[in-house]
């Protein structure tokens, strides 16, 4: 695992390796830099930051190379069907220097050409720098689920790219610049989706894509995406027998994604995914598990009902002979939230990042690799918001009066602060105002915190021009029509996967634990495995039952006599944070200070007089605004971060490159 960077036609090598050094926190074990200029005086470079995982010795230095030179690469992430590839390899006589993932991919490469990444099974992004034609060629490629970040910018026949979008503005003509089609975005979703960041110009390589960049030209492609059956299509699979078959193939991702030559821990909630992980885990360790599970104090936890409940974690870990450490979050958030927002380098808008970043710190103390639930939602049918939909058109058949009455009070009622009330209020808000829409239209309502109307009223009639004929939710348009034959929930399932899981719970995993120097890997993802489960299972065995439903009903089931009742009963809490709590007390000052009247008028983007009057609104309990506040603020932190360059981890760059 490690920050990749590299430059075709563009900058120099000390340009490279400032790019590479302020990526060290995804690298502290190793750094190296290659470049190349050919004839024509193009300049060609690659840079790495190295996080050992396999082979620790020297052998695996990066940017590494084929046999003689002709092929460099460099690389981050994990390929968990590396030894059969090699084996493969050997036997057509290719020669091996290290016992590294990295140099597989060399020689795959070199044996089938672009294609080499329809024979990866792992978590990945790379770019190839190939010397053996006329001109040099760049092989870029992002891993099927996007769970390793690929960010680039291409101008006027130049090209930089890195993992994180920090490393770009090293180069000399990217600069820190708000793209407003973006900006609508981040607003109605709180992140940007895939392909976009709020960088102007600076863009992700979608997931399941590759790229090539020749004679100064990028052409992108995609090399793999999620299916589904069309709608009615008989499945022919017992209940039964699904649930031993995914059971088994759970138990072999699991296993795979369990080698390393570091030590290997797991995050570990009351949730089934993380409880299933560990699970499998302790049947092949060869010791006490390290599992880490995140827990608020008391004062945090009232009213908020999608908080674990760290007993039942704990309770799990010693059944299952677990070393667990339960870490209370209990952070000066005030000043550890700035430093977040640098490592995101995008404004994401999630206050689980802190969490996340906090159980990666501690951890890292003791390991360097953890796996990771996530994705489980996704290729299962995990999230509430999926039963919301029948619930919605079951409410559609309601009077017409009945239903203005509901939603007339629903709209007056205040936040509930305090209250276990709270989140049932918002999620009802939440579904009545989208529960007379389209389907698919509803399902991106229900994602959003700002919509048209409230965007329009908050943002300066500047923004709102530069924001004029952008459709925030192009991607998620354009998703459910690439699957429109489908069951309705595998199409829910699809954009999830496609956007929110790509774009916002990867991404902060990522960020978070690579600023921490911390591997994490994610068994629900396997390729085959995400494959199996979308022709096999039914809609009806993923989400089951209407008033009540069971979701992951059949994961439920695969997993019975691996854990006990209680996990399998336990309902679903999302990965969250007392965000309320913390606007109401620990952010209290920070958030008059950032967002002022004065300050958010000189940034020109948002109408203070809207912004104070949520803020009002909020603190007098008359209306629930934490998570548009919250949005306010990383925005403000964001521009002053990379606009404004005042967060001192920009100033550890220089120094960095020195020693690179």
């Amino acid at each position: 695992m490690c920050g990749i960077s590299g430059l075709a036609n563009w900058g120099n090598r000390e340009t490279l390796a400032r790019m590479t050094a302020v990526q060290a926190h995804r690298g502290p074990n190793d750094s190296g830099l290659w470049n190349h200029r050919s004839p024509d005086g193009a300049f060609f470079g690659l840079g790495s930051r190295r996080l050992s995982i396999l082979d620790l010795s020297a052998d695996g230095h990066m940017p590494m190379s084929n046999e003689d030179g002709t092929v460099w690469i460099t690389y981050n992430g994990e390929i968990y069907n590396f030894a059969d590839l090699r084996r493969e390899l050997e036997n057509k006589g290719h020669r091996f220097a290290s016992n590294t993932d990295t140099e597989v991919i060399v020689h795959l490469y070199e044996e089938e050409g672009k294609d080499c990444v329809q024979r990866l099974n792992g978590i990945f992004a790379f770019a190839i720098c190939d010397l053996r034609g006329s001109s040099p060629l760049l092989f870029m490629a992002r891993d099927h689920f996007g769970v390793k970040p690929f960010y680039y910018s291409c101008r006027n026949g130049r090209l930089a790219f890195a993992s994180e979008a920090k490393a770009l503005l090293e180069v000399d003509g990217v600069d820190a610049q708000i793209d407003l089609p973006a900006l609508n975005q981040y607003l109605t979703f709180l992140w940007v989706p895939d392909p976009k960041t709020l960088f102007q110009r600076i863009l992700k390589l979608p997931a399941g894509h590759s790229a090539t960049f020749r004679d100064g030209k990028l052409s992108i492609s995609q090399y793999w995406d999620l299916t589904f059956p069309a709608a009615g299509h008989e499945f022919r699979l017992s209940e039964e027998n699904l649930a031993h078959e995914i059971r088994e193939r759970f138990r072999y991702s699991v296993e795979q994604q369990m080698v390393t030559d570091v030590p290997l821990g797991a995050f570990l909630s009351a949730g089934l995914d993380s409880s299933s992980i560990v699970a499998m885990m302790t049947r092949t360790a060869h010791r006490p598990l390290r599992t880490y599970t995140v827990t608020f104090p008391e004062k945090y936890r009232k009213g908020e009902n999608t908080l674990d409940d760290p007993t039942v974690a704990a309770r799990l870990a010693r059944r299952l002979g677990c070393e667990n450490q339960q870490i209370v979050v209990e952070p000066d958030v005030a000043s550890l939230l700035p430093k977040l927002c640098w490592h995101m380098d995008e404004p994401t808008a999630d206050p689980a990042i802190i969490a996340a970043y906090i159980v990666s710190r501690e951890a890292s103390r003791d390991v360097t690799v953890l796996l990771s639930g996530v994705g489980g939602d996704e290729l299962f049918g995990g999230y509430r918001k999926y039963a919301a939909h029948y619930w919605a058109n079951a409410y559609a058949h309601i009077p017409a009066a009945l239903r203005n009455a509901a939603e007339a009070a629903i709209a007056r009622a205040p936040n509930m602060r305090g209250t276990n009330l709270k989140g049932v209020l918002r999620l009802a808000k939440k579904m009545l105002r989208s529960a007379g829409l389209p389907g698919e239209e509803r399902f991106i309502r229900n994602c959003t915190y700002l919509d048209r109307a409230q965007r329009e009223d908050v943002c300066t009639p500047e923004v709102q021009a530069g924001m004029a004929g952008c459709d925030p939710a192009a991607e998620h348009l354009a998703a459910f029509e690439r699957v429109g034959h489908a069951d309705f929930l595998n199409q829910m399932l699809y954009l999830d996967t496609k956007i929110f899981m790509a774009s916002l719970n990867l991404n902060y995993n990522d960020k978070m634990s690579m600023a921490c120097s911390v591997e994490v890997r994610v068994p629900f993802l396997n390729r085959e495995l995400a494959e199996y489960v979308a022709w096999n299972v039914p809609p009806r065995l993923k989400l089951r039952g209407f008033v009540h439903p069971s979701t992951k009903h059949i994961f439920r089931k695969a997993m019975q006599g691996t854990l006990p009742d209680e996990v399998l009963r336990q309902p679903k809490a999302g990965f969250a944070a007392p965000v309320d709590y913390w606007l109401a007390h620990d952010l209290r000052e920070m958030t008059d200070d950032l967002l002022s009247e004065s300050r958010v008028r000189s940034r020109g983007l948002l109408r203070p007089e809207a912004v104070r009057k949520m803020i009002r609104e909020h603190r007098s309990s008359r209306q629930d605004w934490s998570m548009q506040i919250w949005q306010f603020l990383t925005l403000e932190l964001w521009m002053q971060n990379f606009m404004d360059r005042s967060f001192i981890g920009n100033e550890n760059a220089t120094a960095q490159a020195a020693i690179a």
